[in-house]
C-alpha cells in the first residue's frame, strides 16, 4: 500500500523562528517556510516537517541523527556556533566532557535545539 509513498517525519517545537534559525543557520540545512510550519530539507530529496505547538514537551529520544565523517570535528565546528553538547555520565552511558560517546557502536554526541528536542552527530565509518 505504502511502497512508492514518499514518506516524511515531523517534529513539533515550540518557538518556529528559533526552529528556522537554528536549523537554518546554526546548523546549516536548507529550510523553507509553509503557512502551516518549516521544512528542512535533507540531502537526498529528504524533507522534515517542523510545526508550531503551544503546549510542546520536547522529545525524550533523538529525534534526527546527522551522520558525519568525524564527530570531532562536527563538534568543534557546531561549538565554535555556540551548540551545546549533553554529557552523560550514568551506567553505560559514559561521555568525555566534550560530549562525546566512544562506546559500542559509532562516536556520537547529542544536543538540542531551541525546543529541547535531542539531535546528535555520529560518526560513519
Amino acid at each position: 500500500m505504502f511502497r512508492d509513498t514518499k514518506a516524511f517525519s515531523g517534529f513539533s517545537v515550540n518557538d518556529l523562528q528559533k526552529a528556522q534559525e537554528f536549523y537554518g543557520h546554526t546548523l546549516g540545512l536548507d529550510v523553507s517556510k509553509e503557512e502551516e510550519g518549516l521544512v528542512l530539507h535533507i540531502a537526498g530529496c529528504f524533507k522534515i516537517f517542523v510545526y508550531p505547538k503551544s503546549n510542546h514537551v520536547p522529545a525524550t529520544f533523538t529525534i534526527l541523527n546527522f551522520p558525519v565523517d568525524n564527530v570531532e570535528k562536527a563538534v568543534n565546528e557546531l561549538t565554535r556556533r555556540g551548540v551545546r553538547f549533553e554529557v552523560y555520565h550514568e551506567g553505560e552511558l559514559k561521555t568525555d566532557e566534550r560530549g562525546i560517546f566512544r562506546g559500542m557502536g559509532p562516536r556520537i554526541a547529542w544536543f538540542k535545539d531551541p525546543a529541547g528536542n535531542f539531535l546528535s552527530v555520529l560518526e560513519e565509518k
